[in-house]
């Protein structure tokens, strides 16, 4: 394949962090990233070019382009974390072959972007694009969460913005387990497809008497592990509601205002704790063959549709700037990014 010497992609505009409050909306990518050309990044030990055929759009893109992520941003890379597509060049036997990456130094919000050989997942060849191209950051993490939950042994488990792509991945996993999953969304809407993914009980938060509604869930069920996306007040009442020795596993922060902990005697007297979960860490933690299991896990799941992924726009590069903040607003499914 003749590989071109300059690409179109959005490049990231700023370096480093910002101190700006940490919200996930987003109105407009411009302050961010910028659609320009660039080079295309030569692969130096350890990498592999990839031309993208779908890229992803996750929270923690958001995050990171507003630089309110774990990583540092470097000024002039191209943004995006993980897609899909076929190595082109690098010092690896994957080459010509289709694969789901995790981008690294630059970006899969590009024509073509770099990525560690040892983050490439070679796919099936029953496994759609739109599968392959996000089948890292939520799939990995339902997958390695859900062990946590089936590590406590519990009946059952919480998950906050169970509405969304993770979510409800992890109602299946927890049907598929027999351990029940209390499924907590903002409004009504999605219930009864909660419920058919596997959901065994679905808290609405909006409206009066939610108190009493939390009470009356945690008395059916005694689960001692949530699973958190938000990190709001809700999230903390409901911590504080679960029995004892319960954890609050954070991995994520949608939510721009934080709880208070109005309840801090129960770390003590009910040996409760916080805990945070990042993939990047379980990656780096766990032994290549339980990471290799998992993979192969994650892509029967997909291939014999026990998950799917629901797509709520597939964006050509160029359209990116103008058409994605509107894309991302439609919640609880995927917006992809097609080069």
């Amino acid at each position: 394949m003749d590989i071109p010497t300059t690409m179109q992609g959005l490049v990231l505009l700023h370096d480093g962090y910002s101190t700006a409050p940490a919200t996930q909306e987003l109105d407009d990518l411009s302050p961010f990233v910028a659609f320009r050309e660039m080079d295309v990044p030569q692969p130096g030990p350890g990498f592999a070019l990839i031309k993208v055929a779908r890229a992803a759009v996750n929270p923690s893109d958001i995050a990171f382009i507003k630089g309110v992520y774990g990583q540092a941003r470097v000024a002039g890379h191209a943004a995006g974390f993980e897609g899909t597509g076929t190595v082109v060049a690098g010092d690896t036997p994957l080459l010509g072959q289709r694969v789901s990456f995790f981008a690294a130094g630059s970006g899969s919000w590009a024509d073509y972007c770099l990525a560690p050989i040892q983050m490439l997942i070679p796919l099936r060849p029953d496994l759609r694009d739109e599968d392959a191209a996000g089948l890292i950051v939520n799939p990995l993490t339902a997958v390695a969460m859900f062990d946590i939950v089936r590590e406590d042994g519990a009946d059952s488990f919480v998950v906050t913005a169970a509405a969304s792509q993770l979510g409800k991945f992890l109602m299946g996993l927890g049907k598929d387990h027999g351990i029940g999953a209390l499924a907590v969304i903002r409004r009504g809407g999605q219930t009864d497809t909660l419920r058919e993914l596997g959901a065994a009980d679905v808290l609405v938060t909006e409206g009066d008497g939610l108190a009493a509604r939390i009470a009356a869930l945690f008395e059916s069920h005694a689960p001692r592990v949530l699973l958190d996306a938000v990190g709001d007040q809700i999230s903390a009442d409901l911590f504080f509601a679960m029995p004892e020795r319960a954890r609050w596993i954070s991995y994520g922060r949608l939510a721009p205002k934080p709880p208070v902990l109005t309840q801090l005697p129960q770390f003590i007297f009910k040996q409760k704790r916080i805990e945070g979960f990042w993939l990047a860490a379980w990656l780096r933690e766990t032994a290549p063959e339980k990471i290799g299991a998992v993979i192969q896990e994650v892509q029967a799941r997909f291939a014999e549709g026990k998950w799917h992924t629901d797509v709520t726009a597939s964006l050509p590069l160029g359209d990116v700037m103008e058409a994605l903040p509107a894309a991302y607003a439609e919640k609880d499914s995927k917006v992809l990014i097609q080069p």
